[in-house]
């Protein structure tokens, strides 16, 4: 008897939630249709790319390009990746809600081509990337002196940031693709597929 009233209620929940007769043919196709835009944009933004730390998912955007070519000829570029530095790194569970946070706005911003033309760190990439600072060198930084170097009061002049001194690390002195001019930056590839590509250039 419970299954036979489980089963009733899950077929009116369907015939509640399904369209009429004439409608059924338009809702799939137009679903059909958000699905796979959908996974388009998925495709051709690299969305799995993000989930990796390999750096070169950090110039799926072009902007990106000097910061790429910085830290690949600097000191860091042998040692540690962009996630390294500029994600959390003390739990996987704060690691993938700052990726999904920051990620979401770069992609956002990027889509709607709000960058600006000089990118400057937020506020709370700087406390993550003073955090990992800490956390990689702190057998370089005396245990008296380790408490002036903090995120908290920096603003107000109670605090020192590490790149306070060393502000030449890991990007250069020139944020530019001018100041590493061997860089090989890795290419982006094609978003049109071959097929849609051949069509275009038939049509012209």
């Amino acid at each position: 008897m419970p299954q036979n009233s489980s089963g009733s209620k899950l077929k009116k929940a369907v015939t509640t939630i399904s369209p009429p007769g004439k409608w059924l043919f338009p809702v799939i196709l137009l679903t059909g249709i958000i699905v796979g835009l959908g996974i388009f944009i998925l495709h051709i933004s690299n969305a799995t790319s993000y989930l990796s730390d390999d750096p070169e998912a950090c110039v799926n955007c072009h902007v990106m390009f000097p910061q790429f070519a910085t830290w690949q000829r600097g000191s860091h570029g042998r040692v540690a990746s962009c996630n390294d530095c500029h994600v959390p790194q003390d739990n996987v569970f704060r690691t993938y809600a700052f990726k999904a946070m920051d990620g979401l706005r770069h992609s956002t911003m990027f889509t709607f081509r709000l960058e600006p033309h000089v990118i400057r760190i937020k506020e709370a990439g700087a406390s993550v990337v003073q955090e990992n600072c800490i956390r990689c060198h702190s057998n370089m930084v005396h245990r008296v002196s380790i408490k002036n170097v903090t995120f908290e009061g920096h603003g107000e002049g109670e605090g020192l940031l590490c790149w306070s001194c060393h502000r030449e690390v890991p990007h250069g002195r020139v944020n530019s693709l001018t100041s590493t001019p061997y860089a090989r930056v890795p290419q982006l590839e094609p978003v049109l597929p071959d097929w849609l590509e051949e069509f275009t250039k038939t049509k012209k």
